[in-house]
């Protein structure tokens, strides 16, 4: 089973280059998102300012930030919450605990698929986009640099 995954790492991390110019939140990453998200994130999730401003509330109905449009998604991507997307979706190799992002169970069934979707959406935020960074620095987490913005390629 280790070996299985491992092997499905490395060949999707081998996949991500030739991958990062096709991928547009149209084609992939809107399907995705309306087949594997919309239970929780879809058009009766509040926005994610509304999810702030209430999240005890939007948690116990099993309710996240919407991410239906394009527009709600750029929001936990870029602006006001960048990263939050990342954070979410990790599988671990890039937090200091290794500990996967609380919604990473839900890119696929199986080790294999959640590893292809992962590559999918890192190819999506583009080379160097991916970053679990905040606007402002908290914590142990620093604030999102000039250059890690930059980075994000996010094609609609």
């Amino acid at each position: 089973m280790k070996h299985n995954l491992l092997a499905s790492i490395a060949c999707a991390a081998f996949a991500l280059p030739a991958m990062a110019s096709d991928v547009t939140y149209r084609n992939d990453i809107q399907p995705f998102i309306k087949a594997r998200c919309a239970e929780c994130h879809a058009g009766d999730a509040p926005s994610l300012q509304e999810f702030k401003l209430d999240e005890e509330r939007y948690k116990k109905e099993k309710l996240g930030p919407r991410t239906d449009t394009y527009e709600h998604l750029l929001s936990i991507v870029v602006y006001p919450d960048p990263g939050a997307f990342m954070r979410r979706l990790d599988d671990g190799t890039n937090t200091a605990d290794k500990k996967p992002g609380n919604m990473y169970k839900h890119l696929g069934e199986t080790d294999a698929e959640r590893a292809k979707a992962l590559v999918m959406m890192k190819a999506w935020v583009g080379d160097g986009g991916w970053n679990l960074n905040r606007w402002a620095a908290r914590g142990d987490v620093p604030a999102l640099s000039k250059e890690q913005m930059n980075a994000l390629k996010i094609k609609y």
